[in-house]
């Protein structure tokens, strides 16, 4: 097995992907809006990408938050809120706010579930700051760590009642990024002292089963390197200081914030110390040149992997669907 995570190039398979993916065994997989029609097209698709792993419980990974980012998208699919709204009834109404959102994610969870789906990259945990680039904005579950905390502990519960992983990112904190990483690196000049506010939330929820990085340089940190590709970063904060144990994937390698190629970047964040590589895009030359490149997953990463999918057992049903969004909405309206 790759310690790497591969995206497709359109809505089905082709017999490129299908050789290369049975050749190399990828960690897993990860599904963007390129790739979606409808239920029966991407059940059908989830379930080849099973059946050519060979694993029942093989990560098949979509970005599906709500509001901005959504890749199953109405008319199919119901529309989901963004997170900012369950800040703002948070105000008014902090427990209201946790079931609203504890609902929200189990209903998102159930449409995965359905589909085949098994991991959400979800929730954030990023506190949001004033000022900031807005690439995270209404997507960020509040400006103060504890509510950040206790919402994103709402929304892994509600994917978990589907039987779905969630990925709490962007680790150690995206919120303070003045310019977006899909275009450019940020660099954050906040104190040791001071990040202790953007870490707060991830070492309440440092028992995830899975987390994503962040390309940002702490200066406090690593003034050289970015988060994703720092030893020290990945080491002595996300490992020791915030005590996350579970599966660490880099995020997207795509973003302009790294630079080389990107077979390159994966063998630079798996060396690091992430445990998978995140290439989205389905170019059929990078996969390659990454499958030829990286070394076989380590022990210690394919543990976390295995232990991070063994109790994912999709939802067999989408009865309760109507009822948790009726319920979202009503909690919701007290705001």
């Amino acid at each position: 097995m790759k310690p790497v995570v591969f995206g497709i190039a359109a809505e089905t398979l082709n017999d490129e992907e299908r050789a290369l993916f049975r050749d190399s065994e990828p960690a897993g997989y990860i599904l963007f809006a390129r790739n979606i029609v409808d239920r029966d097209q991407l059940r059908a698709l989830t379930d080849e990408l099973r059946e050519i792993s060979g694993r029942e419980n093989v990560p098949i990974l979509i970005d599906q938050e709500g509001g901005r980012v959504t890749r199953m998208k109405p008319p199919v699919w119901p529309e989901f809120p963004a997170w900012a709204k369950f800040d703002a009834l948070y105000e008014k109404a902090p427990i209201s706010a946790i079931e609203a959102a504890r609902s929200n994610a189990h209903a998102i969870g159930l449409t995965l579930a359905e589909c085949g789906i098994t991991v959400d990259c979800l929730p954030l945990l990023d506190v949001r700051q004033p000022g900031a680039h807005d690439v995270i904005g209404d997507r960020a579950l509040g400006f103060e760590p504890m509510r950040v905390a206790a919402l994103g502990r709402a929304v892994l519960d509600g994917l978990a009642e589907a039987g779905i992983a969630g990925v709490i990112k962007h680790i150690p904190g995206h919120g303070r990024a003045m310019v977006d990483t899909h275009k450019a690196l940020p660099r954050v000049t906040a104190s040791a002292e001071e990040l202790a506010t953007d870490v707060a939330p991830f070492k309440t929820l440092s028992g995830a089963s899975m987390a994503m990085t962040a390309h940002i340089v702490f200066e406090a940190w690593d003034a050289d390197r970015c988060a994703t590709l720092s030893p020290t970063v990945i080491d002595e904060i996300i490992r020791s200081e915030i005590g996350f144990d579970g599966l660490l994937f880099s995020d997207d390698l795509d973003m302009q914030a790294l630079d080389g190629d990107p077979s390159d970047r994966a063998v630079n964040v798996v060396a690091a110390g992430c445990d998978i590589a995140l290439n989205c895009w389905g170019r059929m030359d990078e996969m390659k040149r990454t499958v030829e490149k990286l070394d076989d997953i380590s022990d210690v990463s394919r543990a976390r992997l295995d232990r991070a999918m063994a109790d994912i057992r999709p939802a067999a049903t989408t009865d309760a669907l109507d009822a948790l969004i009726e319920k979202r909405d009503t909690l919701l309206a007290l705001a």
